[in-house]
C-alpha cells in the first residue's frame, strides 16, 4: 500500500534517518532503505502521538468542574461510556481498566481517520499497526488474568472442568487466545484498508462531491471499529478476571 514517501515521513527521515539506521544496524537489523528507514505508517503513528500530547496538554489547561467546555464534555462522555460498559461487562473493579481502554480510544480513532486529511495516510490501514494495538490488548488482559488469579489459578482456567480433557482443553484455549489477537488486528486492518481504498477510487473517478460522502462513511466506520476494538478488549478483560471459570 505504501507507494511513496509522504512529506512528513521525508521530514522525519531527513532529521532522524541516519540515527535510526545506525541504531537498527547496531542491533542487527538492516533497513530495506537505509537512507529512509522510517516508514509512512510509523511516521503517521508518531504524528498521532504528537497530536495527542499537544491536544491533552491544551485540554488540561482548560479543564473546569464549574464550566466545562465542549471538548471536555465530549471526553467526559467517552470516559463515562467506558465506565458504564465496563461495569455492565466486567462488574466491580472495572474502573481499574479505564485508563488503558481510554488510551486505546485516543490512539485508534485518530489513526483510523488520519488518512482523510490530504497528504496523510491511515496508519491502521497497515497490519503492523493494528497488530501492535492487538498485542497491547492481548498482553494487558492476560497480565490482569495472572494478577487476579495468580499464575496457577489463571492457567487452571485454560484446563476446563473435566480433568481428563485438560490437555486438549489447554491446547484449544491457547489457540483461542492467540486467535483473539489475530482477530482484533485483522478486523481493524481490513476495514480501514477497504475504507481508504474505496475513498481513493471514487476520488480518482469523481473528484468533486461523491468522495466527501465516502469520507464521512469512512469516519463513521473508523468510530465503529474503535468501539468494536474496545468492546472486545473489555470482554476479554472480563473473561480474564472472572471468578466463574
Amino acid at each position: 500500500m505504501e507507494h511513496h514517501e509522504l512529506w512528513f515521513t521525508a521530514f522525519l527521515n531527513r532529521i532522524f534517518g541516519p540515527a535510526v539506521t545506525s541504531v537498527l544496524q547496531a542491533i542487527g537489523i538492516t533497513p530495506q532503505l537505509p537512507e529512509h528507514p522510517i516508514s509512512n505508517f510509523f511516521a503517521m503513528e508518531i504524528l498521532v502521538v504528537v497530536f495527542l500530547i499537544v491536544f491533552l496538554g491544551w485540554l488540561r489547561t482548560r479543564l473546569s468542574s464549574d464550566r466545562p467546555g465542549h471538548v471536555q464534555q465530549v471526553i467526559e462522555l467517552i470516559v463515562g461510556g467506558l465506565q458504564t460498559q465496563g461495569e455492565e461487562i466486567i462488574g466491580h473493579g472495572s474502573r481499574h481498566f479505564i485508563p488503558l481502554l481510554f488510551t486505546l480510544v485516543l490512539f485508534i480513532f485518530p489513526s483510523n481517520v488520519l488518512g482523510e486529511i490530504p497528504g496523510f495516510e491511515t496508519p491502521t490501514a497497515f497490519i503492523q499497526v493494528t497488530l501492535g494495538c492487538a498485542l497491547v490488548a492481548f498482553c494487558y488482559y492476560n497480565f490482569w488474568g495472572f494478577r487476579h488469579h495468580g499464575a496457577g489459578g489463571y492457567l487452571k482456567t485454560f484446563l476446563g472442568p473435566v480433568f481428563w480433557l485438560a490437555p486438549l482443553m489447554f491446547l484449544i484455549e491457547l489457540i483461542s487466545h492467540m486467535a483473539r489477537a489475530l482477530s482484533l488486528s485483522v478486523r481493524l486492518y481490513a476495514n480501514m484498508l477497504a475504507g481508504e481504498n474505496i475513498t481513493a477510487v471514487f476520488f480518482s473517478l469523481i473528484p468533486v462531491g461523491v468522495p466527501a460522502v465516502f469520507m464521512g462513511i469512512h469516519i463513521a466506520v473508523g468510530a465503529l471499529q474503535t468501539f468494536i476494538f474496545i468492546l472486545l478488549t473489555t470482554v476479554y478483560l472480563s473473561g480474564a478476571v472472572s471468578e466463574g471459570h
